[in-house]
């Protein structure tokens, strides 16, 4: 080999390395987001004795997370025009870690509430900018590197319940929030070194402060009023959960027509309707439903229904954990192969039978069966999740940072959706943890009835 050969070799050695350690960095600030999204699951009960609050309004701290990622995916696109996918990684990333430590000193559910929507706030635009820096470092490979980089999402979600589990039996429900700050501080420091000046920013017009208000109120309408429905505490609960959602209903009208007619809106029309786009956001609210949803109510589910120790319930979905990472790499790197649609088929056929599965009582002993049906759901997911994650991507490459967080928008409504949904339920119900399981059932029926919308999936093959 010649001298400017071996030149040339080290140079692309060098920027091989480089990248790697870039997508460690967005990866792991990633993982902690995604963590968090669950990590609450485990500790619900510890958290609802320690602070004295009802269980619908414990589980909020579940779903104002997912209500202040909902608010702030769609304004990714935005500031990631404005201030650029470094300075807005960077700025999510201290949010965070500051939301967290005040999270953990909490001293009410009001203060645990309000600290979780800044938290979320804060976490919802790293997918989107991670998925930008993540693109310009991998080039032509940007495909399989995006689509093994928002893998980690479910990842994290399914790996939530069990570091929460360990957290509160070793100390107490505030360490679930606490652990974050060692984590973040090095997050900032190595993405202040690492992560590179990327010139993408541009101006983007204004900010749509009203469709941002209007967004935000439909859904915490629609959270509010199914919250009451649950409450058996006051005889006018159903009075208010009707009114919440009719609030709701004409707030969400009030969006549609915002939006039509808005020059800049917080979500881009074209990116909401039509067969490619309208139906990966019923897909992906689906895939919210369950993936992000009735996931973080799976420990809940074995506590309630067959009085499994907080531990042992936050443990139940490490096979799951393990099987997703292991599929969603093979998956992404088959994508080029198989298309987008046989891989969403496949995936969502084995959650829907491990959701039917886990709703049977128990014919093994009730650890190992929810761990087996854990497991066969998060096959299921490994092989969704990189597939769903890519299938618009290459529609609109210029609109890259604002598909992602709307991808995640309606991933976490599909999220808020099933928590609030499964937590109603279960409130009102003489058998809670028999209750929870028919909520899983009937989930697996939708997911089923619901893949002939597939064939209106954009099908490509190879690299764009």
């Amino acid at each position: 080999m010649s001298v400017d050969e071996r030149r040339q070799a080290d140079v692309a050695t060098g920027m091989a390395t480089g990248r790697n350690v870039l997508f460690v960095i967005v990866s792991l600030a990633l993982l902690m987001i995604s963590v968090d999204q669950t990590i609450v699951s485990t500790a619900l009960p510890s958290i609802q004795s320690d602070i004295g609050a009802p269980l619908g309004w414990t589980v909020w701290t579940i779903t104002v997370y997912a209500l202040g990622q909902v608010v702030a995916k769609p304004l990714a696109g935005r500031l990631n025009d404005r201030l650029g996918p470094r300075r807005l990684f960077l700025v999510s990333a201290a949010v965070f870690t500051a939301a967290s430590v005040c999270c953990g000193l909490a001293a009410d559910i009001y203060m645990l509430i309000a600290m979780r929507l800044v938290q979320a706030l804060g976490g919802g635009v790293i997918v989107p900018a991670g998925s930008a820096i993540v693109s310009h470092a991998f080039g032509a490979d940007r495909d399989r590197a995006l689509g093994l980089f928002t893998s980690i999402v479910p990842v994290g979600a399914l790996i939530g319940p069990v570091l929460g589990g360990l957290l509160v039996h070793a100390w107490s429900w505030r360490a679930i929030f606490l652990v974050n700050l060692p984590i973040g501080v090095i997050l900032l420091v190595a993405g202040y070194l690492r992560v590179p000046r990327i010139d993408t920013a541009r101006a983007s017009g204004p900010t749509d402060v009203a469709g941002i208000i209007l967004m935000t109120f439909t859904v915490v309408g629609v959270m509010a009023g199914i919250t009451e429905l649950g409450d058996t505490r006051f005889g006018a609960a159903p009075a208010i959960a009707a009114g919440c959602l009719v609030l709701a209903a004409v707030l969400a009208v009030l969006l549609a027509r915002h939006i039509r007619g808005h020059p800049n809106p917080v979500v881009a029309p074209n990116l909401l309707a039509g067969r490619s786009f309208g139906t990966m956001n019923v897909i992906n609210f689906l895939y919210g439903c369950t993936a992000l949803g009735l996931a973080t109510l799976v420990p809940l589910y074995a506590e309630r229904r067959y009085a499994i120790p907080p531990l042992e319930a936050g443990t139940l979905l490490t096979a799951r954990a393990v099987g997703i990472i292991l599929v969603s790499g093979l998956t992404t790197f088959a994508l080029r192969r198989t298309g987008y649609r046989r891989p969403m088929l496949v995936g969502s056929l084995f959650i829907a039978c491990g959701l039917a599965l886990m709703a049977f009582p128990a014919p093994l002993p009730p650890v190992l069966w929810l761990a087996v049906t854990a497991a066969i759901a998060g096959l299921g997911m490994g092989v969704v999740a990189p597939a769903s994650n890519n299938a618009t991507l290459y529609l609109a490459p210029a609109q890259l940072a604002e598909i992602t967080g709307l991808r995640g928008m309606f991933r976490q409504t599909g999220s808020i959706t099933a928590v609030s949904v499964a937590t109603a339920i279960t409130e009102r119900s003489a058998h809670p943890g028999a209750a929870l399981g028919y909520v899983f059932a009937a989930f697996a029926v939708i997911v089923v009835a619901t893949q002939p919308l597939l064939r209106w999936v954009a099908d490509r093959r190879g690299a764009w």
